[in-house]
């Protein structure tokens, strides 16, 4: 009689259960129709006022046995889960499920994700105009179409050299104009992106500032190509994710860099991430470059590392390049000289991973 009413009770509770995930699929159903109307009008996923109303209905019409923390920790999970398939269901912006065709960023004339790999050459810091117009003679001479060059350098030390601001962006604008080459250098500053576009073709969001979220907002709230560096110990995720910051502010023109990451090793000043290159490449539509100063601060090994991230697929690499770089005032040590760039940029067109340029006349 016993295992009759056991058997009995267990098949109330599969029927119940088959109600129930029933029921949750229609729950789905129109989470999703909510999600795609939220998506629309510009709207977040997630309300967490409205979460807390329904959480205190349920609580308050809950007529037991289970208590109301339970209640509420049972429903803050099908919360979750629902939020979750809102944003799985919409996906990135910048995520390759969104479009199987490579975004091409296109600065001043140059093309940047499209088959032809470049070099982004240019000095640490802007300091004077002498230095910018040896530079600027060096580039042209090995065919540079984009230069870099800091106005505002964030220092871990306070008392380190800092920039020299908006004149050097004039300055930076001067030398680009003079010699044919598009410019790029970091805003550090929501505040300073306005004034910036008078003097760059491309902003650069630098590693500490990669979650700087308002400046991420507010560089997409401009239609000006952004070169976002992933941060020192930031994953690939949260790269990705502050991609979709500025394109969801509507600015698609985004070009990602690997710069390395900290990590124990001290033979490098940071450790290269050369897999983050092709996983970046099949997760998001977006190019991706390898600032190959930054990532080893050797010079002795440089040529290599530019080779490997060329080959696994990387659209372009990063050098910083100075007239004297031993007198620099940042980052004197992992500077080329002009020696070590034509070195530099013989080695990679003689490899054929990048094209033979040839020089401006």
């Amino acid at each position: 009689m016993a295992e009759e009413q056991l058997k009995e009770l267990r098949e109330q509770l599969d029927e119940i259960n088959s109600e129930l995930l029933a029921l949750l699929s229609q729950r789905a159903d129109i989470v999703e129709r909510i999600g795609q109307i939220k998506h629309t009008r510009g709207m977040t996923a997630f309300d967490p006022e409205r979460e807390k109303q329904q959480l205190d209905r349920l609580a308050a019409e809950n007529p037991g046995p289970f208590d109301d923390g339970t209640i509420r920790h049972l429903f803050k999970q099908i919360f979750q889960a629902s939020l979750g398939l809102q944003e799985e269901r919409r996906g990135l912006l910048v995520s390759r499920s969104r479009t199987g065709t490579d975004t091409v960023v296109t600065v001043r004339g140059m093309d940047i994700g499209g088959g032809k790999p470049f070099v982004v050459g240019g000095p640490c810091s802007v300091e004077t105009p002498d230095q910018m117009e040896k530079v600027g003679k060096e580039l042209q001479a090995q065919g540079i179409l984009l230069m870099r060059g800091g106005a505002f350098k964030p220092r871990t030390s306070p008392y380190d050299f800092q920039g020299l601001g908006e004149p050097g962006l004039q300055l930076l604008k001067q030398t680009g104009q003079k010699y044919g080459m598009a410019v790029v250098s970091e805003i550090v500053s929501p505040n300073d992106v306005e004034m910036a576009l008078q003097y760059v073709d491309m902003i650069q969001v630098g590693a500490r500032n990669m979650q700087n979220f308002e400046l991420l907002k507010a560089v997409g709230a401009t239609r000006i190509p952004i070169l976002l560096k992933r941060g020192l110990s930031a994953t690939i995720e949260e790269l990705i994710y502050a991609a979709e910051y500025i394109a969801s502010r509507g600015n698609e023109k985004i070009v990602l860099c690997e710069r390395g990451i900290r990590t124990y090793e001290k033979a490098t000043r940071n450790t290269l991430d050369i897999s983050a290159v092709p996983i970046l490449k099949q997760e998001t539509h977006l190019p991706v470059l390898v600032d190959v100063t930054h990532s080893t601060g050797r010079k002795d090994i440089m040529i290599p590392v530019a080779k490997a991230a060329l080959a696994v697929g990387a659209d372009g690499v990063m050098v910083e390049v100075h007239p004297e770089p031993s007198v620099a005032l940042s980052d004197a040590k992992q500077q080329l000289n002009f020696a070590e760039f034509a070195a530099f940029m013989h080695a990679l067109r003689e490899s054929g991973l990048i094209p033979r340029l040839e020089p401006v006349s």
